[in-house]
């Protein structure tokens, strides 16, 4: 018999709304901040929100993961451990971490995630990571395919998570102190400032202006739609949607759309299934260029290419959507390839690259009427970053989630039984004690009928089936009274029926891949520190935002600005012009170095003195 691998879409919430609306759209697992902790300071949530979606989620077999993925002080660590089991205690699924001394607390058995933060790009760190105990791990976004394949052949029992849209970091996750250094803030502890997406002018060792006011550092965003069989074939099991600040549209559109594809996928490829329950209902069609996104790349999953960097805006652009033919006093007309709509939103490149917008009032044809006339050119490519069309349907009701269900209405010694069979074989019967009648008229076809407005529940009715030996007698009250007497005993015994995980994590001693640890193993807190010498480190440097070495590389970046400007000595065969080492210089005069490292093909970014 074959064995199925689950496959997981994983969908971010950055509140119960968008958590509720990520299972009614589809996703298989939702990952939403804890109370304190999770890496994204404006995302957390209160445990009555996350109780509540998890309530909701487990209906469906959709598991539940909170994130406490910052590296804590050690004040922090009772609290946290505290958090922690209130957090099992509401059912949560999994919780997704970076800090290591997290493992040395009173836990409760519940699994736990490698975050990304963990900069997990190796066999040997994931293998290592899998004997700790860690349930999953999520991977480095700037793997390729055989790189993955590599680490899954190491790792083959340890479902492994990769991100496959949204936003991408320019520095490898857990290893950007840029923030920190410049500002004070920690990405680690949940409160990047944003860093990569300034401008900044590149100048030479000269002095030479290179590129002025560019984002230089700024990438388009993450979107593998097309690449989804190769990841799963690489052994990729759980496939992660990033956006834990996007908002309710972005969630509905963008879990819908790799619901589909991933779907499709699942129908031809019988070694791969679902990871939960119910089958999705869309009220629209999900168009990812809807959604926010400074364009898109599929990053490294290929090997290294040019079209992942956007230098010109860090900003959403949205879809293209046609050219300027003429520019009028209050109007102008479009060559448009679609259509527009009152209140859309659209923006445009001027001649020096800079980005600019406008709110259309009143569309007459291709006649457009902004709300303010922008200094536009004919032959300008329009471009449209808010859809008010599809913002209002992404308002209302857009899909819903029902579980197949089989239902049987049949005869006993003292009245009739209904029960119910869901797709994942849970079943249940209830029964009406009742003298039997004979029906005046035919009523099968009438039963049927009723027992399948199955309504607001979370079930739809596959086949129904009425076996009986005459033609009895319900009246239609009471056979609606059964069928939610049904309903109700079947959603209680799936509630019942759900089995969360239960890991607990085993002390070993197995060897950790390095004998010392620089403040790039973000070290916080004793306890952190206590772990990995419990594996063979024998040297532990604190994290950079507890003692900051001086020279300290801010940022590893697998993008290479040198690169994409063609002057790569190993890519493009070909010397820079300008004279080495070049300098990033910030809107406020700061310099930040850059140091182009062939052999491990990366570039690291250092404050300049």
């Amino acid at each position: 018999m074959l064995k199925q691998r689950p496959i997981e879409l994983l969908a971010p919430a950055k509140n119960l709304e968008c958590g509720i609306e990520a299972v009614n759209h589809g996703a298989d697992a939702i990952y939403i901040g804890a109370p304190r902790f999770g890496a994204r300071a404006a995302a957390g949530n209160s445990l009555e929100d996350i109780a509540e979606l998890v309530r909701y989620a487990h209906i469906y077999n959709v598991r539940i993961y909170v994130t406490v993925n910052t590296i804590l002080r050690d004040e922090e660590l009772s609290e946290t451990e505290a958090m922690i089991w209130d957090l099992y205690r509401v059912g949560v699924d999994a919780l997704i971490v970076q800090d290591m001394g997290i493992t040395r607390l009173n836990l409760p058995p519940i699994p736990l995630h490698a975050s990304t933060q963990m900069d997990n790009r190796t066999p040997q760190k994931v293998k290592f990571l899998a004997e700790a105990g860690f349930r999953q791990v999520v991977l480095a976004r700037e793997l390729t395919l055989d790189e993955i394949a590599r680490i899954h052949s190491a790792c083959p029992d340890t479902p492994l998570e990769v991100f496959v849209h949204g936003a991408l970091c320019v520095s490898y996750s857990g290893q950007c102190y840029v923030s920190q250094a410049c500002y004070g803030r920690s990405a680690n502890r949940g409160e990047c400032a944003q860093f990569c997406r300034l401008g900044f002018d590149l100048v030479d060792a000269d002095g030479k202006v290179i590129a002025r006011n560019k984002h230089l550092l700024s990438l388009k965003d993450m979107n593998q739609s097309e690449n989804l069989e190769a990841l799963l074939d690489a052994g990729a099991s759980s496939l992660k949607i990033e956006g834990r600040l996007k908002d309710v549209s972005y969630v509905k559109n963008v879990t819908a759309y790799y619901r589909q594809k991933l779907d499709a996928i699942l129908k031809r490829r019988k070694e791969y299934c679902r990871a939960s329950s119910g089958r999705v209902h869309l009220a629209f069609r999900p168009q990812l260029d809807k959604s926010f996104s400074r364009g898109f790349t599929d990053y490294f999953v290929h090997g290294r290419n040019p079209g992942i960097f956007s230098f010109d805006t860090p900003k959403s652009l949205g879809e293209e959507v046609g050219t300027v033919k003429e520019v009028r006093g209050n109007w102008l007309t479009v060559a448009g390839v679609k259509p527009f709509s009152n209140g859309d939103g659209l923006c445009y490149m001027d001649e020096q690259g800079k980005l600019h917008g406008f709110r259309v009032n009143r569309v007459e044809n291709n006649r457009l009427f902004p709300q303010e006339m922008p200094r536009i050119k004919p032959k300008t490519k329009l471009y449209r970053n808010f859809d008010q069309e599809f913002e209002r349907t992404m308002q209302k009701k857009s899909a819903e989630r029902k579980i197949a269900v089989w239902i049987r209405l049949s005869e006993n010694a003292f009245g009739f039984t209904l029960s119910l069979t869901d797709e994942d074989d849970c079943s249940v019967s209830v029964s009406l004690p009742r003298e039997k009648e004979l029906a005046r008229t035919p009523q099968v076809e009438n039963l049927k009928n009723q027992l399948g407005k199955l309504g607001n529940t979370p079930f739809e009715a596959e086949e129904i089936t009425v076996d009986w030996s005459e033609n009895w007698f319900i009246p239609a009250s009471e056979l609606s009274e059964l069928r939610r007497k049904a309903v109700d005993k079947l959603l209680s015994a799936r509630k019942i029926g759900y089995r969360n995980e239960i890991c607990r994590l085993k002390e070993t001693a197995h060897p950790f891949p390095a004998q010392e640890l620089t403040y790039l193993g973000n070290v916080m807190n004793a306890q952190a520190a206590a772990f990995y010498r419990s594996h063979g480190v024998r040297k532990v440097a604190p994290a950079f935002e507890k003692e900051a070495p001086e020279k300290a590389v801010l940022m590893f970046c697998k993008h290479c600005i040198r690169y994409s400007m063609g002057w790569c000595p190993v890519h493009h065969k070909v010397r820079s012009p300008y004279r080495e080492p070049y300098c990033l210089v910030s809107s406020d005069g700061r310099r930040f170095r850059l140091q182009f490292d062939c052999k491990q093909c990366q570039m690291k970014v250092y404050a300049d003195e």
